[in-house]
C-alpha cells in the first residue's frame, strides 16, 4: 500500500537519522578525557578499577545494547507499526540519556553503565528509519530513499562528535542532556510527520516469544538471506577495520595530531554524504545494482592494500577515494536485500545490516588490535583483504542463478 506524502515522510526519515545519529556520536569526545584526563572520582575510580577498564566497559556496553537493539526493533515495527515503535525507542532513549546525565552528576557509575546499554537498545530504531525509507518505493525509487537516509547518517557522525566537543565545555552531563533533547525532537519529528500505522497485528503469542521467533539474527538461518548477509559481514569487517584504524596508522606514519586526523575524517565523511546524495543513483543506473556493488567493494578492497604506501598528498586523495566505495556499496547493497527479502519484513532485514555493523565493529576491534600490534598498516591491508574476499563472494553468489532461484523456491 503506498504512503501517503511519501516526500514528507522521507524528509522525516532523514531528520530523524541525522539528530539521531549525532545524539550518539554526542558522547564520543567526552568519555575519553573524563576517565583518563579528569580527576579521580567515585565515577572514574569505582570499586578501585583502573579508569582505562572502566572506561571500556561502557564503551563496549552502548555497542553491545545497539547490536542487541537493532536485532529486535526492526522486527517489532513490522508487527506493530513503524511510528509506533519508533517513538517509543526514541522516548526510551531520551530517558536513558537523561539517566546518563543524572548518573553523571552524582558520580554513580552503575547507574551510569546502565544506562549507557539501555540507550543503546533503543538506538538500535536506526533500523526502523531504514526500513521506512525502503517502504516508500515506488514512489520514491528504493536506493534514492536509502542513499538519502545514509548521507544523514554519515552527517550525524560527522557533526554529533563536533557538538560534543564543544558542549562538553558546559559539562560532560551537559552532553547527554543534549543528546535527551535530540532524541526527543526526533521523536516528535516522528508523531507529526510520519504517516499513522495501521493498527498493530495480533502475534498470536507472548511479546517475548515474538522477539524470539522474529528477530533479525533468526534471518541468518535463511539459506539466500545468509549468503547475501556474509557479503556483508564480510564487507563491513573492512570498513570497520577502516574506520577504527586509520587514526592509530595517521598517527603512527606521519605523527598526526587530533586536528590532522579531523580533517581525513572529514574528507572522508564529506565524499561520502556528496556520493550518496548526488552519485549513488546515477551509478546503479549506469553499473547495474549488483556490478556497483561488487566493484565497489573490490575498488575498496584496492585502496585500503594500497593506503600504507601513500605519503600525506597522497593519503587525502585515497580518502577520497575510499569515501567514494563507501557509500557506492553502503547506498546500493541495502536496496538490494529490500528488494530480494521483503517478505520476511523490511524492519527484519534493515535490522540485519544494522546488527552486522555492530557486531562487526566489536569483532575488528578484538581481531584488528592483535594485528596492530605488528604495525597499524596491517590492520588497514586485513580490511582490504576482507572487502576483496566479500566482493569475491558476492559475485560468486550472482553467476550461481540456478542456486538462487533454489534457495528463494525453498522458502
Amino acid at each position: 500500500m503506498p504512503i501517503a506524502r511519501p516526500h514528507t515522510t522521507l524528509l522525516a526519515v532523514m531528520l530523524v537519522t541525522l539528530i539521531g545519529t549525532a545524539g550518539i556520536a554526542l558522547p564520543y569526545p567526552v568519555l575519553a578525557p573524563l576517565f583518563l584526563e579528569g580527576p579521580t572520582s567515585e565515577l572514574t575510580g569505582f570499586m578501585g578499577l583502573p579508569p582505562k577498564l572502566l572506561l571500556g566497559i561502557l564503551l563496549a556496553l552502548f555497542p553491545l545494547g545497539l547490536l542487541l537493539g537493532s536485532s529486535v526493533v526492526g522486527a517489532l515495527s513490522d508487527q506493530f507499526g513503524r511510528r509506533r515503535t519508533l517513538v517509543c525507542t526514541l522516548l526510551l532513549a531520551a530517558a536513558g540519556y537523561g539517566f546518563s546525565a543524572l548518573a553523571l552528576s552524582r558520580e554513580n557509575y552503575l547507574l551510569f553503565a546502565v544506562a549507557r546499554f539501555v540507550t543503546g537498545l533503543c538506538e538500535g530504531n536506526i533500523a526502523i528509519a531504514r526500513a521506512m525509507a525502503a517502504d516508500l518505493h515506488p514512489a520514491i525509487e528504493r536506493t534514492r530513499a536509502l542513499s538519502l537516509a545514509m548521507a544523514c547518517s554519515y552527517a550525524g557522525w560527522l557533526l554529533g562528535p563536533l557538538g560534543g566537543g564543544y558542549l562538553a565545555a558546559s559539562g560532560a552531563d551537559f552532553v547527554f542532556w543534549a543528546g535527551g533533547l535530540a532524541s526527543t525532537t526526533c521523536a516528535l519529528l516522528a508523531q507529526l510527520l510520519m504517516p499513522a500505522d495501521k493498527p498493530a497485528v495480533s502475534s498470536g503469542g507472548s511479546l517475548i516469544r515474538l522477539v524470539h521467533a522474529q528477530n533479525s539474527l533468526a534471518l541468518w538461518r535463511e539459506p539466500a538471506v545468509c549468503a547475501l548477509a556474509l557479503f556483508n559481514l564480510l564487507f563491513t569487517l573492512g570498513v570497520n577495520a577502516f574506520y577504527e584504524f586509520y587514526p592509530f596508522w595517521l598517527v603512527e606514519k606521519f605523527g598526526f595530531q587530533a586536528h590532522q586526523i579531523a580533517w581525513n575524517t572529514v574528507i572522508v565523511t564529506g565524499v561520502m554524504i556528496a556520493t550518496s546524495v548526488l552519485a549513488v543513483p546515477a551509478i546503479k543506473r549506469r553499473l547495474g545494482a549488483e556490478p556497483a556493488v561488487f566493484k565497489g567493494a573490490v575498488g575498496l578492497g584496492i585502496l585500503l592494500l594500497l593506503l600504507p604506501w601513500t605519503d600525506v598528498a597522497g593519503a587525502y586523495a585515497m580518502f577520497a577515494l575510499i569515501g567514494v566505495g563507501i557509500a557506492t556499496v553502503n547506498g546500493i547493497f541495502p536496496a538490494i536485500m529490500s528488494e530480494r527479502f521483503a517478505e520476511f519484513g523490511q524492519g527484519r532485514v534493515m535490522g540485519l545490516l544494522t546488527a552486522n555493523f555492530c557486531l562487526t565493529s566489536t569483532l575488528i576491534a578484538l581481531l584488528g588490535s592483535g594485528v596492530a600490534l605488528l604495525g597499524s598498516q596491517w590492520t588497514l591491508m586485513l580490511g582490504g583483504l576482507l572487502c576483496i574476499a566479500g566482493a569475491v563472494w558476492f559475485a560468486h553468489l550472482e553467476h550461481a542463478p540456478a542456486k538462487w532461484s533454489e534457495k528463494v523456491e525453498a522458502q
